[in-house]
């Protein structure tokens, strides 16, 4: 790696760099990433032997006032390292990028329609809290809740993040939509997947796409009640749909829908080609008893646990809230355990 940042860096001080723009930007692009990756830990490191150097100073002159602000130093020293090491954990080609992130309701009517509404909420807090940028591309509401969801989520990283959250995410509580107050369990079903800068190409061929239009749902005024904006585009070899209503323009919700065709497609053609099914079998899976993921209950006690990880946390409310920063890097560390 840093043989290559040096070469990247000896490259752009040529005359010539600039006469391809396009190929200089991505040179320069390709530096920043490989800089951002490398040079933490070249402070960490430098930080780490000051403290040392210090520590020692402090020991050979039996100063033991300098305890609390070296403790403190370390503490903070091990937090950075801990959150750069996940950094580490998110090394594949798209891992950086921003990323799509759909939600079906599954099993359970009504209360499943609320429960897809719950997590969608749960996925937009956590964005929000990583001060990522969270926008809806499609929404299908449905009764008590919404059918379907699907938001772009920018920000760095933020499809390493996610992507360990496709699966079946299930709910066990009192059903507020059940006169006799019962329990009831829920299913829905999470899936991320990559958005694709301009350094990954996707072909599309017209002739493997069918292209429908209707008219958007939803608030939007009469501009979205009297015109056919929304689009929806079905991939015919691979049987992958997409669609878009956010936008007013159909000219633009087209270029959504585009964008993730070939986000979906290139996730499609990355597992086939590694023999790595397992997330795009997790999507096909029923939405339903014995495919989960994840557990949420909030009846007879609160209890939010991973079925990979084992990971567990008490506190419903924070994840629901968006705190599910613990089984994210779980996974993640689970992952490298596994030789994933």
């Amino acid at each position: 790696m840093r043989d290559r940042i040096g070469e990247l860096e000896k490259l752009s001080g040529t005359a010539d760099f600039w006469n391809d723009t396009v190929k200089a930007e991505k040179a320069m692009g390709e530096l920043k990433a490989l800089k951002n990756r490398v040079d933490p830990w070249r402070n960490l490191r430098a930080e780490a032997e000051d403290l040392k150097t210090l520590l020692e100073l402090a020991c050979e002159a039996g100063d033991e006032s300098q305890g609390p602000e070296i403790e403190a130093a370390l503490k903070d020293l091990s937090g950075r390292f801990e959150r750069q090491n996940l950094l580490e954990l998110m090394s594949g080609e798209v891992d950086r990028n921003g990323c799509f992130l759909t939600i079906h309701s599954g099993a359970g009517g009504t209360e499943a329609c609320d429960w897809s509404r719950m997590l969608y909420r749960m996925y937009l807090r956590w964005a929000e809290r990583r001060g990522f940028r969270a926008e809806e591309v499609d929404l299908l509401e449905a009764e008590g809740g919404i059918k379907s969801a699907t938001c772009k989520i920018e920000g760095d990283y933020a499809y390493g993040y996610l992507k360990g959250e496709s699966g079946v995410h299930r709910l066990v509580r009192i059903s507020p939509f059940d006169a006799n107050a019962r329990r009831h369990t829920s299913f829905a079903s999470v899936y991320a997947f990559p958005l694709l800068d301009d350094s990954i190409e996707v072909e599309v061929r017209p002739e493997d796409l069918r292209v429908d239009t209707y008219r958007s749902g939803g608030a939007g005024g009469q501009h979205v009640n009297k015109t056919d904006s929304a689009v929806r585009f079905t991939h015919l070899p691979t049987g992958i749909v997409v669609a878009c209503q956010s936008e007013r323009s159909q000219t633009m919700n087209r270029a959504t829908a585009m964008s993730m065709l070939k986000a979906r497609l290139y996730e499609h053609y990355r597992q086939e080609k590694e023999r790595e099914n397992e997330k795009f079998a997790q999507e096909k899976k029923d939405i339903s008893w014995g495919n989960q993921i994840r557990s949420y209950v909030f009846q007879p006690y609160t209890l939010v646990k991973d079925y990979r990880t084992k990971a567990e946390y008490g506190n419903i409310q924070a994840v629901m809230d968006g705190d599910i920063d613990m089984f994210i890097e779980e996974f993640l560390k689970s992952r490298i355990v596994m030789g994933a």
